[in-house]
C-alpha cells in the first residue's frame, strides 16, 4: 500500500521537477522560440511593453505555483500517516485567514501597476501623424488614406495565392495563404491611427508585430494605433470566424523608410488621378473586353467560373441578368443580391472596372449582346439611387 502511494507521489511530482529543470537550464525559453509558444516584442514600443507586461504577469504564476505547490508536496511527504503524523484538531486560524487574504491583494496590487500603464498607452491617440480607414470584406480588405485636403487614396488586398496551390494542383509559395496583391505600406517612426470597421459581417485586423488587433464590426469604427520603428515586411490575418473563406484574408504590411512612402503614395494620387480622366471617355467593345476579362478573372471566376458557367455563384453564360436590362446588370453589380454569396461590388471597383466587366459579361460566353456599358454610366446609375 505504501509504495504504491510513493509511485502515486512521483507521478505527481514529476511534472513540478521538469517544470524546475527545464526553467533551471534555460530549455523553456529555446523551446518556446523554435515552437513560437511565446508573445512576441514585435516592432513597436507599445507591442514591447505588452510583451513584457506578459513575461512579468507569467513569472509570478511561476514563483505562485513553485510556492503553493511545493508546500502542497511537502506538506504531503511530511505529515503522511506512515510517518505517525497526527492530523491538527483547529478548524480556523485568523493569522492563516489574514495571510491569504492579503498577500494575494498585494500580489493584484503589484500587477495592477504596470499593467494600468501599458493599457494607458494602448489607448493614447494623441499625436498621430497618419489616419487610415481599415473596412473587412469578405474576405478582403479596404485600406482608405485619409487626406487632410480630400485626396483620400483607397484600395483593395486580396489573397494573391493561387486557387492551384489551394487545391494541391502546386506546390506551396513560401507565404501561403499569407500574400496580398496590394499591402498596406507605413512610413517608419510614423504614429498611424487605424479606424477599424466593417461592410458585411464582424472581421478582425490582427497584425502581431505592430501590436495592432482590432475587431471590425458593421456600423461600427473601433480604433487602435501602432508605431513601428522597425521596417521591414509584416504579416498578420483576420482573428475572426468571417465565413467560408475567413483563412484567405491575409494581410501584409510593408513598413518602409519616409521617403519611399511619400514616392508610393504619389504613385497612386497619380493613379487615382488617372482612373478619374477615364470616366469621361468612351471605350469600344474590343477595350472593355480586354480590361473585363482582367477584372472578371480576379474578382468573379472563383465563384461564376472560368467560362462562366457558374460554381459557387449562378452562370454568367445565359443569364437573364447579363442578356436583359442593362440597368439591372448595373444594379446587381453594385449593390449585390442580399443575403446571398453575390457581394456589392460598388464600394469594391471603380467605376471604370465595374464598366469593363459589366460589358465583358454581356459580351463573353456565348452572351453576345453587342452592348457597351461607360464609366459614366455606372456613375449616372450610383448617383440616381
Amino acid at each position: 500500500m505504501h509504495s504504491q502511494a510513493r509511485r502515486l507521489f512521483k507521478l505527481a511530482l514529476s511534472p513540478v521537477l521538469l517544470l524546475l529543470g527545464l526553467l533551471s537550464t534555460g530549455a523553456l525559453a529555446e523551446e518556446a522560440q523554435r515552437w513560437q509558444m511565446n508573445l512576441s516584442p514585435g516592432v513597436t514600443e507599445v507591442g514591447a511593453e505588452i510583451y513584457e507586461l506578459h513575461m512579468i504577469v507569467i513569472w509570478i504564476c511561476v514563483v505562485i505555483g513553485v510556492v503553493v505547490f511545493g508546500a502542497m508536496f511537502y506538506s504531503v511527504f511530511t505529515h503522511r500517516k506512515s510517518k505517525g503524523a497526527k492530523p491538527a484538531d483547529f478548524h480556523e486560524s485568523t493569522a492563516v485567514e489574514i495571510a491569504w487574504t492579503v498577500v494575494p491583494f498585494i500580489i493584484l496590487i503589484v500587477m495592477a501597476f504596470p499593467a494600468t500603464k501599458t493599457l494607458l498607452e494602448v489607448y493614447n491617440f494623441e499625436d498621430t501623424e497618419l489616419d487610415i480607414l481599415v473596412t473587412g470584406y469578405q474576405w478582403k480588405w479596404k485600406y482608405e488614406y485619409i487626406d487632410e485636403n480630400g485626396e483620400n487614396v483607397a484600395f483593395f488586398s486580396n489573397l494573391r495565392t493561387g486557387k492551384t496551390e489551394i487545391y494541391n494542383e502546386d506546390g506551396k509559395g513560401e507565404h501561403y495563404l499569407r500574400e496580398v496583391d496590394e499591402p498596406l505600406v507605413l512610413p517608419v517612426n510614423t504614429k498611424v491611427r487605424f479606424l477599424v470597421t466593417a461592410n458585411d459581417v464582424i472581421h478582425s485586423w490582427w497584425v502581431p508585430s505592430l501590436a495592432v488587433k482590432k475587431d471590425a464590426i458593421p456600423g461600427f469604427i473601433n480604433e487602435t494605433w501602432s508605431k513601428p520603428l522597425k521596417t521591414g515586411v509584416y504579416r498578420g490575418q483576420c482573428a475572426e470566424l468571417c465565413g467560408r473563406d475567413h483563412g484567405y484574408m491575409p494581410i501584409v504590411v510593408h513598413v518602409v523608410e519616409q521617403d519611399e512612402y511619400d514616392s508610393w503614395l504619389a504613385g497612386k494620387k497619380v493613379k487615382a488621378a488617372k482612373i478619374k480622366s477615364l470616366m469621361d471617355k468612351q471605350f469600344t467593345l474590343d477595350e472593355q473586353m480586354v480590361a473585363g476579362k482582367t477584372v472578371y478573372n480576379q474578382y468573379c471566376v472563383a465563384c461564376h467560373g472560368v467560362n462562366g458557367e457558374g460554381g459557387i455563384g449562378n452562370a454568367i453564360a445565359g443569364s437573364s441578368i447579363a442578356t436583359g436590362d442593362i440597368y439591372g446588370h448595373i444594379d446587381m453589380g453594385v449593390n449585390g443580391v442580399p443575403g446571398t454569396a453575390m457581394q456589392a461590388f460598388g464600394a469594391q471597383l471603380n467605376d471604370v472596372d465595374m464598366a469593363a466587366v459589366l460589358t465583358f459579361q454581356r459580351n463573353a460566353f456565348g452572351n453576345n449582346m453587342g452592348d457597351i456599358i461607360q464609366p459614366i454610366d455606372v456613375y449616372n446609375f450610383k448617383q440616381g439611387q
